[in-house]
């Protein structure tokens, strides 16, 4: 089955091309196109995302793009089986784009449309890259899974107890954590997008121990602060629900960077260099606790992580290291050595993608045909606040 797929939730224009056949453990994938044309220089200059130019920059890509792919997979228009495209959550200027050219393309080629949640498209990155692989686990090896989303625009738990049965476990109650890393670097003066910018000052100063500038080092800073003290705060990591909170981590370093006493850190680079650190520990440790306490409460075999925020290198390797490890003692007394699988989708697929929309579009039509629901590109609704 050949599936064009479409993406426009936010400020990345994609389109992918696949041919993709077989049954879940053994489906082959073949990727035949997958292009991403990204605004984040275009909104580089606003400090974040303004959605009225994200919308005029869709629309000015989203053709080009279009005719890029069918050009990289050496196939007309005609000869594609299967159209996806993402109807929510999103920016509702952005999703339209993308919806109306989908559904323009559904009526005049005929095609079958399928709308696709864009967090459930998050989770099949991780899949593509298991079929890409050619791995062979089984649905009994993988489901159930809880999966993370974790992005600038979402923080979300959720089960999957199938291949596209999902049940939202928690989410962020005001601020996602990407949107976090892009407030406090703007704090800090380190530029958009936040996420890379905090882990790669995070990563700058972290084994140096000897500077000969006087205004870079380690006796300057800590005539202020001992950075090895810096700790801030770790919202809802105890609770017992699966919510996050990152408002606070947020209001924290606000708090700490007005204070008149702490002002000449910022303008020291081991500071700010080991600050950066302990902000991305203060978030992950929160995101690894809660996803791992809702993997034993729902005796997951699949821990699958997703979103923008999944490219973050020590995100995904303190995970590996729980996972691997266990979570203490008590853990280990109670439910024995975790054993599960770790699903992440390379760096370049974590980002807004089209490729995972297609995915997600082929195991969408395969509960559809089986039901007997076929879909109709007028039955196609934009939802910028649809849900898991």
């Amino acid at each position: 089955m050949i599936i064009l797929a479409i993406e426009t939730s936010c400020d990345e224009t994609a389109a992918a091309i696949i041919d993709i056949s077989g049954r879940k453990e053994k489906t082959r994938l073949k990727i035949l196109a997958n292009i991403v044309a990204s605004q984040v220089n275009l909104h580089r200059q606003y400090g974040g995302i303004v959605p009225e130019v994200a919308a005029r920059a869709h629309l000015e890509q989203i053709m080009p793009i279009l005719n890029e792919a069918f050009h990289q997979a050496r196939l007309t228009k005609d000869k594609i089986d299967l159209i996806g495209v993402t109807n929510g959550p999103g920016l509702i200027t952005s999703l339209l784009v993308g919806a109306e050219t989908a559904k323009t393309l559904s009526y005049i080629l005929n095609k079958p449309l399928l709308g696709i949640n864009h967090l459930a498209g998050h989770f099949y990155a991780a899949f593509a890259n298991l079929f890409l692989a050619k791995e062979t686990l089984k649905n009994k090896e993988i489901f159930p899974a809880v999966g993370l989303i974790v992005s600038g625009g979402h923080t979300e738990l959720v089960l999957m107890k199938n291949w596209y049965q999902f049940q939202k476990l928690g989410q962020t109650l005001d601020d996602a954590a990407g949107e976090c890393f892009d407030k406090i670097a703007k704090f800090l003066n380190l530029g958009y997008p936040g996420g890379p910018a905090i882990a790669a000052m995070a990563n700058q100063h972290k084994f140096t121990t000897n500077f000969t500038n006087k205004n870079n080092s380690r006796e300057f800073a800590n005539k202020f602060v001992n950075i090895s003290d810096i700790q801030l705060p770790r919202p809802m990591l105890t609770t017992r629900d699966f919510n996050f909170s990152f408002s606070g981590l947020k209001t924290a370093v606000l708090y700490f960077l007005k204070d008149k006493k702490n002002s000449q850190l910022t303008q020291n680079d081991v500071f700010i260099s080991n600050f950066c650190g302990e902000v991305q520990r203060a978030a992950i440790d929160v995101l690894i606790s809660k996803t791992l306490k809702a993997a034993r409460r729902f005796d997951a075999k699949s821990i699958i992580l997703g979103g923008g925020v999944a490219a973050n290198q020590e995100l995904r390797k303190q995970f590996k290291l729980k996972i691997e490890n266990c979570l203490s003692a008590e853990d280990l007394a109670q439910a024995g050595k975790l054993k599960i699988n770790f699903l992440v989708p390379p760096k370049n697929l974590c980002t807004d993608n089209a490729l995972m929309i297609a995915v997600a579009t082929y195991f969408r039509w395969q509960k559809m045909v089986k039901k007997q629901k076929l879909p109709n590109w007028q039955q196609i609704k934009v939802d910028p606040n649809q849900s898991i």
